[in-house]
Order: C-alpha cells, then sequence, then structure tokens
C-alpha cells in the first residue's frame, strides 16, 4: 500500500491492521486469565473482578490512551516512541532519557514475547488426549524449533508471507469471538464483570488484590504496538479495527469467566493443575476443535512475533538515526518500503529468545518476566506525549488531568509489576537496562565528543584551500576529495579536517567536497542543499534526511554531482592532461577520520569510563565508511587525535645548560 491510501479507511488497510499491529494485543487471551488465578481458588468474586480490571484496562489504557489520544501524535503518518520524541526533541533535553528507555523496554519486550506466545500456543497440545503426557522438554524443543525457523526467514523478508498475515489474524479473532459465545449463556452473571465496581472490590477486599493488577497488566502490553505499527496501517484502520478486536477479546475473556465459572468454581489452580495443562482458553473449545485452535493459536502467536521482530528492527534503525544506537548493518530484503533486516538485531532477539525459553521452560514461569518492562515503556511514553500536548499548546487542564490519570494507571501497573521482580522480572529489568546502557553510552559519548572537537570558520581557509589546489608542486592526491563533516553551519568546520588536509599530509586536490548529514524530524524526507564557497574549488553539501532513511551517501552524493554536472554548476571532468582531453570524469576520493581522544586526563572517572566503552562498542559495531554506504575501494580512513590542539594546554619551562 502506498502512503496516501494507507491514512484512507479501507477493506485492505483494515486486514493489513489486522495481521501487522494486533499480534501482541491479540494473543493475550492465551495466557491472561491463567496468570490471574494461579495459586488461587476459583470465585465469583475472582474471575468477575479480574474479568472487570481488564474490560477497564483495554478501556482506558488501550482505547482512551493510545487509540483516540496518543495515535494522533503523528510524525507525517509515523509513530512509536522515537517517532515521538523526534517530534519534542528540540524542547527538553532531558527528554531523550525517557525516551531511550522507553526505546529499550520495547527492545526487552521483544526478546520476551515470542517465547511467551509460542510457548502458550504450543502447550495446548496437552489439552489433546494422545498427547497429554508430553513433556517439558518436548515442548521445549518445539518452541526453539519454531523461534529458530522464524528467525531463520528474517534474512528473505516477509513481503510475501505477509500478506497471509491479515487473513490468518480475522480467523483468529472470529474464532475468539465465537469461543467466548459458546459460553456466555452457561453463566449470564458474567457481565456484571462490565461494572467497574467488581473490579475495585477485587482490588481493595481481595487478599493481595492489588497484585493481581501484574497479571491484567498482560491484557494491554500491545497497546505500544498499536502506535509503533501506526505507519503501516493509517489512523482510521487502526480506530475502526481495533472495535473488532477489542469486541472479539472482551468475548473471548468473558466466555472463559464463564467457563471457569461453571466447571471449576472452588477449585484452586495449582501450579502442578497448570503444568498439566489446565488452561482456560482451550477449556472453552470443544473437544474435537482443540487440534485445530493449538494450530491457529501457533500461527498467531508467531505473527505476533514476527511483528515484534519486525519493530525491532525499525526501532533501531532509528535510534541509529538519532545517534543513539551503534552503527549496525542494515539490508533491505525487498522493495517494499520500510521493510529491513538488521543481522545483528536478528541474532541479539534470537539469542534472548533461546535463553529465555531455557530458563523458563514454562509460559507459567515466563508471565513474571513479562510485563515488567513494557510498563517503563508506557510511562515513558506517557512523558513524551505531555511534552507533545504542551507544544501544540493543549489547554493546561486537560495535559493535567491526563498527566495526573495516566501516572496513576501507569504507576500502579508498575508497582504491581514489581512483585514480579524476584520471581524472573529480574530478567526483564536487566535486558532493558543493559539495552538503556548502550543507548546511552553512545549519546553521552557523542557529546563528550563535541565538547572536545574544535570547530573553526571556514573562511580563512578558503583562499589557502585553492592555492593548494592549483600547487603544481605537491603531487595531487585526488581529482576530487570528499570529507564527512559534523558542522552544523557551512560557515564552518571541524579543525580535524584542516589538520588532515593541511598539516597531517598536504591533499592537494581539484575540488574539495564537505558532506554534511542533517537528521531531521520529518521521517522519510530527502533533501540536499549546495553551497559553492570557491567555484569549483571547494563545494558544500548539506544532505536533510528523515530518521527513517538509510543514509547512503555514495548514491546520494552521486546524484548530488550528476544533478550539478546538468546544472553546469560544476565541472568533474578529470585535470590529468591525458584523462581531461577525452572527458574521463575524475577520480573521487573519500576521507573518513576517526577520531581518538588523545588526552582523556581532563575528564571525570565516570566520563573516561563512559569514552572508554564507546570506543569499545565503536570497535565492534559498523564502520562509518560501511554505515553511510561508501565503497571501500573509494575510501581513505584516517586516525586522527580528537582535540588537535591539546597541546596549548601544556605548560613547560624551559631550563638552560650550566
Amino acid at each position: 500500500m502506498n502512503r496516501d491510501s494507507i491514512n484512507k479507511l479501507s477493506a485492505a488497510g483494515l486486514i493489513v491492521a489486522l495481521g501487522v499491529i494486533y499480534g501482541d494485543i491479540g494473543t493475550s487471551p492465551l495466557y491472561v486469565l491463567s496468570a490471574i488465578i494461579k495459586n488461587k481458588a476459583v470465585t465469583d468474586e475472582l474471575v468477575l473482578g479480574a474479568l472487570s480490571l481488564v474490560i477497564w484496562t483495554l478501556t482506558m489504557q488501550t482505547t482512551v490512551k493510545y487509540v483516540l489520544l496518543i495515535l494522533k501524535a503523528d510524525n507525517r503518518g509515523e509513530g512509536g516512541i522515537f517517532a515521538l520524541y523526534a517530534l519534542i526533541r528540540r524542547r527538553r533535553r532531558w527528554l531523550v532519557i525517557p525516551a531511550m528507555i522507553g526505546g529499550a523496554s520495547l527492545l526487552a519486550d521483544g526478546i520476551i514475547t515470542p517465547p511467551m506466545s509460542v510457548t502458550s500456543a504450543v502447550e495446548g497440545l496437552r489439552n489433546i488426549p494422545l498427547l497429554h503426557g508430553i513433556t517439558d522438554n518436548t515442548i521445549v524443543i518445539i518452541v526453539l524449533v519454531i523461534i529458530l525457523l522464524l528467525f531463520f526467514i528474517q534474512q528473505f523478508g516477509t513481503a510475501s508471507i505477509g500478506k497471509l498475515f491479515g487473513p490468518i489474524m480475522l480467523l483468529w479473532f472470529v474464532m475468539l469471538a465465537v469461543l467466548g459465545l459458546l459460553h456466555l449463556g452457561d453463566y449470564p452473571a458474567v457481565f456484571k464483570a462490565f461494572n467497574p465496581w467488581y473490579g475495585l472490590r477485587l482490588l481493595i477486599t481481595y487478599p493481595g488484590g492489588f497484585w493481581i493488577m501484574g497479571g491484567v497488566f498482560l491484557c494491554t502490553t500491545g497497546a505500544e504496538a498499536l502506535y509503533s505499527d501506526l505507519g503501516h496501517a493509517g489512523l482510521p484502520n487502526i480506530r475502526i479495527s481495533w472495535l473488532f478486536v477489542k469486541t472479539c477479546l472482551i468475548l473471548n475473556y468473558l466466555g472463559q469467566g464463564a467457563w471457569l465459572l461453571v466447571h471449576n468454581k472452588g477449585i484452586v489452580v495449582t501450579q502442578q493443575l497448570i503444568d498439566a495443562g489446565f488452561n482456560s482458553f482451550y477449556g472453552v473449545m470443544p473437544s474435537w476443535f482443540v487440534m485445530t485452535g493449538i494450530v491457529v493459536a501457533a500461527t498467531a502467536a508467531v505473527i505476533a512475533s514476527q511483528a515484534l521482530i519486525s519493530g525491532s528492527f525499525t526501532l533501531v534503525s532509528e535510534a541509529m538515526r538519532l545517534n543513539l544506537w551503534p552503527r549496525m548493518a542494515i539490508r533491505y530484503p525487498s522493495e517494499l518500503r520500510g521493510q529491513l533486516f538488521l543481522p545483528g538485531v536478528n541474532l541479539l532477539l534470537l539469542i534472548g529468545c533461546c535463553g529465555v525459553v531455557l530458563h523458563f521452560r514454562k509460559s507459567s514461569n515466563m508471565d513474571a518476566a513479562y510485563g515488567l518492562a513494557i510498563t517503563l515503556c508506557m510511562l515513558a511514553t506517557t512523558i513524551l506525549f505531555t511534552n507533545y500536548l504542551v507544544q501544540r499548546r493543549v489547554r493546561p487542564l486537560f495535559i493535567y488531568a491526563f498527566l495526573t490519570v495516566y501516572l496513576t494507571i501507569d504507576g500502579t501497573f508498575l508497582v504491581a509489576n514489581l512483585v514480579k521482580f524476584r520471581e524472573g522480572g529480574y530478567i526483564a529489568l536487566i535486558v532493558a537496562g543493559l539495552l538503556f546502557a548502550v543507548m546511552f553510552i553512545w549519546f553521552r559519548a557523542r557529546k563528550i565528543k563535541q565538547r572536545y572537537m574544535a570547530v573553526e570558520r571556514l573562511q580563512p581557509h578558503v583562499e589557502l584551500l585553492g592555492e593548494l589546489s592549483n600547487d603544481a608542486s605537491i603531487p595531487r592526491y585526488a581529482t576530487h576529495l570528499v570529507y564527512l563533516t559534523t558542522a552544523e553551519s557551512p560557515a564552518e568546520i571541524e579543525s580535524k579536517v584542516i589538520y588532515s588536509i593541511l598539516r597531517k599530509q598536504p591533499k592537494r586536490a581539484d575540488i574539495y567536497w564537505f558532506l554534511h548529514v542533517d537528521t531531521v524530524d520529518d521521517p522519510y524526507t530527502m533533501e540536499y542543499e549546495v553551497k559553492q564557497m570557491l567555484t569549483n574549488d571547494l563545494i558544500r553539501v548539506d544532505f536533510h534526511l528523515g530518521f527513517r532513511v538509510q543514509p547512503r551517501l555514495d548514491l546520494m552524493f552521486r546524484k548530488v554531482v550528476q544533478d550539478l554536472v546538468i546544472n553546469r554548476e560544476v565541472d568533474v571532468t578529470s585535470r590529468y592532461e591525458s584523462l581531461e582531453k577525452h572527458n574521463i570524469i575524475g577520480d573521487f576520493t573519500f576521507v573518513v577520520l576517526e577520531t581518538y581522544l588523545n588526552n582523556d586526563r581532563d575528564l571525570d572517572y565516570f566520563d573516561r569510563m563512559i569514552m572508554r566503552l564507546y570506543l569499545w562498542l565503536k570497535s565492534v559495531s559498523l564502520s562509518d565508511e560501511k554505515a553511510f554506504g561508501l565503497e571501500a575501494n573509494n575510501v581513505v580512513v584516517e586516525h586522527t587525535p580528537l582535540d588537535v590542539n591539546f597541546h596549548h594546554g601544556i605548560k613547560m619551562k624551559r631550563v638552560y645548560p650550566h
């Protein structure tokens, strides 16, 4: 679908929304009620209260907060926590912290959700009489095989199989609704769950009722995906399809609740019972349908995992463009816009998912780790969206009301999930903490480098560079010498560039090019500006690229040169006499300056550690020339000190011999 059709309500858009967006939240009926009632007796108070909390959580957290409010904060049709941050990053510098926390939490969720969803589906095999005795080891092996295959196919892209996601998820949601409807007549009193009082009473009067919110939260963990995948389906399609999805989810939850109260009232749902295959999701299925239901559930779980994996690729690519993540290789397995593959992230997620499966082994154990990290992401989104409302000059009364309500809700879920810390939640926090540390180190090191990186006026050097270009006494280094510069203003240049051209080794070239990449808030902008500092001798090109555009500078620069030649603004013919008379295009050499911190004595201990960790991350990440898409045979890498004037601070006393 193209960008225009995405933002229009259509049958195709609705199907795409079902297939891409609702995998995580759509598979929650597999495990939500099991997590809530574990180690508790099935009673009217527990089941009706839990269902009430689920219904109103889906309403307040998913429908109101995300579908009605946050989805409005789109960045030219794109959503997600980094798209939101890109909209407001110039308002307050500290907003990068909640953005990094949210991004790290989403990545951590991408490691925990696939094992949780797939394991919950595969464990349904125990509801088949012939497979009732299937062992935990066998289930773990099946889950690992599914996960390995899922990550293996990522390198080929999902353009073809992605077309099947929508119809399959439509079948899944219809199945949820029908299974729920089959049991509503068994216990009509289950409709009392729509009354929020039952949920409040459970929290207030039930022993340890507050901590039930940790299990309830699992019903809305996929809400963040609604926002992250906004660009794949468009606002109208998401809002309309959510009405259908929410109806199917609630019907299934109500059906599960009715089944529990009719067939299992008074029973204590122990871990042994769960291990034997007890699950209200499969309990509502007729015996003849269980096998089919397991196949559909496993397929839906794989689709949910696929959506999170693809979302993780997009998230990391955005973080790289916003200078919040080390550079990594990006491949494009198909021509479909927005579809990309990051081998490093794919491997990271694969190792993480397999580790979670091997560590927890059972879905009932995984729910302890599940949900804790995503609460941090939702809290970060609340903070960022509040600043978005302030920037849009929304009425203060509404802003304070939103902040109060959702800080309370998000804070409640966070505290309720903290009880899971010792049971496995620490895994989620450790993973999210490590990912946040990577982002923070990369971001902080960039600030430290900017502090030391000297920038000077370019104008005093323009005449000298022109003279150097025409100095026949110096061997020609290249016809076209191209430098990447981070100096924001065309009137300025880093001292290290001048150091490289004039002092390290005089580099004579016929034309000096300075390329600057500016990451802009619009996700898909691709523009450039050209300024001739010295006609046909010194040219600066500024690329303005959106935060979702991969900077393939080699191709982009060729396009710029082609346009300049067509407009007769520059002569790129080789200046070598033997080649010039045949109109041969001159050679282009890119110089990439790798800086090192030559003097860290002025840094405090914390910043010194940050820089050392940054240099290690840089050594294992993608090189600058590969990250910018430069051809290796045209690139010269030079190592220059970060502070080329560091010796100016050295004080020495000269002594004379007697």
